[in-house]
């Protein structure tokens, strides 16, 4: 009786009772989800897709689409935001940490594990120096073409593709990047309300104070050199979480900043080995962030950036999801984070670049990128991305001498 009210009291939702689960079988649920998450974000998501909204039918196919939509526009992995959805709306916010964190979890333990044998046996070893001597040029590819499918989407006029412009020489004019994204944001919000005066004098002050007027704003992040404190490496997990528009690649540019860059407690080698394992793992690409932390600060260090990582993920579930709803909807806030994406594809280009000339040092390397990029454009299935790496890192150990 209470199910048929729900369904006749809101129609649109057709909302089929969530079966009331015990704690232990949710966490199991959503545990089990983990260790299939293979292949990216799109077949994470058919897979509770399939199983919660097909197949159980706990919300109906419109409400799906519609909480898909705003986790999209959201910062953050979508496929864990929306397992801690699922869980929330099954168990209340215990549910939604339980179900989160059982999505996370196998892909974290081991990214954590291969972190630790990376730094034990992997550096020293000729034969594991091999295999990711082949991984970096096929994730130089990845990103890449990460960079025109993400640009695709969201350069979707001449006004953001100028911003993403402006962006990218701001950002080689040494302006912190941070300040960068919320100027796109709101020259953005300018130029749609036809306010060019104002989008033009700001963007044009900005670039005149990008290398002076505004290097103290560069206290904005937490410089370190060398090994960075366990609370920048939660700061630079945080600050990621709540930077990530439009996919996990949307990370790169802010983690390879923070630790090979202004941190420089690593290599841009070694932070090509971070994705390559990422890629591999049944988890969310961000997962690479705990190598970063591992290698900044070892098994603490790992767990505090994940944390920090994944903490908004987390939080606009438990927080609010309806007043996030709310907030996407708002067209105001929509152009706003319109104009941070572009700002954010520029930035994941010149990483791109600079990461592409660390990873491609020989012919055989440009023969793995051309074969990364061939294959990347003309394979459309989920398990491309794995795959992929794996062929990489097998020419490598075939290259050894």
């Amino acid at each position: 009786m209470v199910n048929l009210m729900s369904s006749i009291s809101n129609p649109l939702e057709n909302q089929i009772a969530v079966p009331h689960e015990s704690y232990a079988k949710l966490f199991a649920r959503f545990l089990r989800f983990g260790f299939l998450a293979w292949g990216g974000p799109v077949a994470q998501i058919a897979m509770i897709r399939q199983e919660l909204v097909e197949e159980e039918k706990w919300i109906s196919r419109e409400r799906f689409n519609r909480v898909l939509a705003i986790y999209q526009a959201l910062p953050g992995p979508e496929a864990h935001e929306l397992c801690v959805y699922f869980g929330m709306i099954a168990r209340g916010r215990i549910g939604a940490i339980l179900a989160g964190l059982g999505f996370m979890l196998p892909g974290f333990a081991l990214m954590l594990l291969l972190a630790w044998f990376y730094v034990t046996y992997g550096i020293a070893s000729p034969f594991f120096a091999a295999i990711f001597f082949g991984f970096k040029p096929a994730v130089a590819a990845l990103i890449v073409r990460a960079v025109h499918r993400i640009g695709a989407h969201a350069l979707t006029n001449r006004w953001l593709v100028a911003i993403a412009l402006w962006c990218g020489i701001a950002t080689l004019l040494g302006a912190n990047f941070i300040v960068t994204l919320i100027f796109a944001g709101l020259a953005y919000l300018f130029l749609q309300r036809s306010q060019y005066f104002f989008a033009f004098a700001s963007s044009a002050l900005f670039l005149f104070g990008a290398t002076d007027l505004l290097r103290p704003l560069e206290t904005l992040t937490i410089s370190t050199t060398g090994a960075p404190s366990q609370l920048a490496l939660f700061v630079y997990g945080l600050r990621t979480g709540l930077l990530t528009f439009g996919g996990a690649y949307t990370a790169i540019p802010f983690l390879q900043r923070d630790a090979v860059v202004v941190g420089k407690f690593m290599t841009d080698a070694q932070f090509l080995d971070g994705l390559a394992l990422g890629g591999i793992l049944p988890a969310p690409l961000i997962i690479f962030g705990t190598f970063v932390g591992y290698l900044g600060g070892g098994a603490l260090g790992a767990i505090l950036l994940t944390i920090g990582i994944f903490l908004p993920a987390f939080a606009f579930t438990l927080i609010g999801h309806e007043y996030f709803e709310r907030l996407i909807e708002n067209k105001t806030a929509h152009t706003f984070l319109d104009g941070v994406t572009a700002g954010v594809v520029s930035l994941i280009a010149i990483t791109a670049v600079g990461l592409a000339r660390a990873a491609i040092t020989d012919w055989l390397g440009v023969l793995i990128f051309a074969f990364g990029i061939i294959v990347l454009y003309r394979w459309k299935s989920s398990a491309v991305i794995p795959i992929l790496l794996l062929a990489s890192g097998i020419i490598g150990a075939f290259s050894i001498k």
